[in-house]
């Protein structure tokens, strides 16, 4: 039995971990600190939410294959555990198909959303 050994990144305050606007080739899941998710508008930056220990975020990208919706910014000393395209891919293809056309109509709402929230 092989133990796959996930990759961390440990960011400073203040430090990105992608812009809006982007590619998205990770998920992450924060194991320590916090990250704030940072959409630009026509009156400056807006903290969306926050994604504190145990939260994913990035997976968005990844679900629709469309640019990252918003900026992810480290809130403290923050570790994240880095989840490929290909390992978030493989285990999306297991889940039955219901859902994952449901996780693409989630994804599309909140992209929605939070347009209309910022226009």
């Amino acid at each position: 039995m092989t133990t796959q050994v996930l990759d961390r990144i440990v960011l400073q305050a203040g430090e990105s971990i992608f812009r809006e606007g982007e590619p998205g080739e990770r998920a992450y899941v924060v194991q320590d600190g916090m990250i704030d998710i940072i959409k630009s508008s026509a009156d400056g930056e807006i903290v969306l939410g926050n994604i504190e220990k145990g939260g994913i975020f990035g997976e968005m990208a990844l679900i629709d294959d469309q640019p990252r919706m918003a900026s992810a910014v480290a809130a403290s000393t923050t570790t994240v555990i880095v989840i490929s395209r290909d390992v978030f891919q493989r285990k999306l293809q297991k889940c039955d198909p219901f859902v994952r056309g449901l996780l693409g109509i989630f994804v599309k709402n909140i992209r929605s959303m939070v347009e209309e929230r910022i226009s």
